[in-house]
């Protein structure tokens, strides 16, 4: 059976920028509705409940029946960004990079400033529900967005970092100013974390 992990902060630890009881609803209530979904759609398959996240999406849920295929790919799908996404974020963060994170950006986009706004510009344009990600491929490094809960996973990417664009991730402080969000949110961004997950990417 799949869980949601423990924030690894308070939930009003990342206030102002993101409130308490966004924290709360999106981690306890989004985050879990997708790990109860995707456990209730793999009860009658235990061969399947055995697998990871990432066995599960890998190559678009290829291991899947086609009859759940959709409640995995969106659950399974939402229960990996989220876990990610909670633990590249922490309390007095932002800044820049440093460490090899740092000069993989300046070399593939010519900069930090030039990256962030890359990565905004994603977030910005992805209609609906979705998210903006920078992501190591087989080209290297690159900033994609996807729909829903499509993880980079699903097409053989490591997502490195990724931002929430979901209106519940931000809507009840920032309502339908996504930008004024985006903005906020890189005060909120832990490098170390990025760090790890840039070193370990496959």
């Amino acid at each position: 059976m799949f869980t949601v992990p423990q924030l690894p902060y308070a939930f009003d630890a990342l206030e102002p920028y993101i409130d308490k009881m966004t924290m709360e609803i999106h981690h306890d209530k989004h985050h879990g509705a997708y790990v109860t979904n995707l456990n209730k759609a793999l009860e009658p398959h235990p061969d399947l409940q055995k697998k990871t996240l990432e066995e599960l999406l890998a190559k678009d849920c290829a291991i899947v029946p086609d009859n759940i295929k959709t409640a995995v790919r969106n659950n399974a799908g939402g229960a990996i960004n989220h876990t990610m996404f909670w633990t590249i974020m922490a309390p007095h963060a932002g800044g820049a990079p440093t460490g090899n994170i740092s000069a993989a950006i300046n070399s593939a986009f010519g900069g930090f400033d030039a990256f962030k706004e890359k990565l905004n510009t994603a977030a910005t344009g992805r209609f609906g529900s979705g998210w903006a990600w920078l992501i190591k491929s087989s080209k290297g490094l690159e900033v994609i967005s996807s729909a829903n809960q499509d993880s980079p996973v699903m097409d053989g990417n490591f997502p490195i970092m990724g931002l929430d664009v979901w209106e519940h991730a931000y809507y009840l402080k920032y309502q339908n100013r996504r930008p004024e969000y985006i903005t906020a949110w890189w005060n909120v961004v832990n490098w170390p974390e990025i760090e790890k997950r840039f070193n370990s990417a496959k």
